[in-house]
């Protein structure tokens, strides 16, 4: 599922992450463990060249043939089809309630949504959350480990890529028909995403002076805001004295 060169453009920098954060750029992460900086950001500068030359060129040619409804759909549709890895461990972290109103929003948008073309299920209160497995480890008490960009998928920590297999094996795409269908619709997933995600790219591009630790301090940030659910507890003003200086 994660194979393709195409998802290789699509998650790499911080595509994900600068979508959420556009609004308040990062602050510096003191604390980053980043053991494997020289060849990571190797790795990131590959990554780039790829969305330069192939991610975002596919993109703009398919914004330019679809409609926005038509991608409005699109989105609709692969949201909707990854939504069982969000229902899985919801349960896992033992947000029961949660996960009730997840499965009711799962089968609404499935039925009366069309296969989730539609999403009938928000306006009826039926909010869409975002869990994963990484997120389900850090609840467990699994530490976050060092960070990584990964060839093809990007940003990542070696908590967080254990989620790879779990999302790949909940996401209802892997199940319809094998790769002769999975693959191509695989394919519009990724360039539908890339698609969606070009304001954030140009955002981080204009606004980093270091996009590679732009990207690791947005990736980190917007990692936390995920697993507390929007209240990630502060931190002590005192701790950065600590650093500064030697008491």
């Amino acid at each position: 599922m994660r194979s393709t060169a195409l998802k290789a453009c699509l998650l790499i920098g911080a595509l994900f992450i600068t979508s959420a954060c556009a609004s308040t750029p990062p602050m510096p992460d003191r604390d980053v463990d980043d053991p494997w900086e020289v060849t990571n950001r190797r790795v990131y500068n590959v990554n780039e060249q790829l969305d330069r030359y192939i991610a975002r060129p596919v993109a703009d040619a398919y914004v330019f043939v679809t409609p926005r409804f038509a991608r409005r759909g699109v989105t609709n549709f692969f949201s909707n089809a990854r939504y069982p890895g969000t229902m899985l461990n919801s349960a896992l972290q033992g947000k029961w309630r949660q996960t009730g109103r997840d499965t009711v929003r799962f089968t609404l948008n499935s039925t009366l949504g069309l296969l989730g073309l539609f999403d009938v299920a928000t306006p009826l209160g039926f909010e869409r959350n975002n869990e994963d497995f990484g997120q389900t480890l850090a609840v467990w008490g699994t530490p976050e480990g060092s960070y990584i960009v990964l060839p093809v998928m990007g940003p990542s920590t070696t908590r967080d890529i254990h989620d790879y297999p779990v999302s790949a094996a909940t996401n209802v795409v892997t199940y319809l028909g094998g790769w002769a269908v999975a693959g191509p619709l695989y394919a519009l997933d990724l360039i539908n995403t890339r698609a969606n995600l070009d304001q954030a790219a140009r955002f981080r591009s204009e606004a980093a002076l270091d996009e590679y630790v732009f990207t690791r301090s947005a990736y980190r940030q917007y990692r936390n805001n995920l697993i507390f659910d929007g209240e990630v507890p502060e931190r002590d003003p005192f701790d950065d004295l600590d650093d500064d200086f030697d008491w």
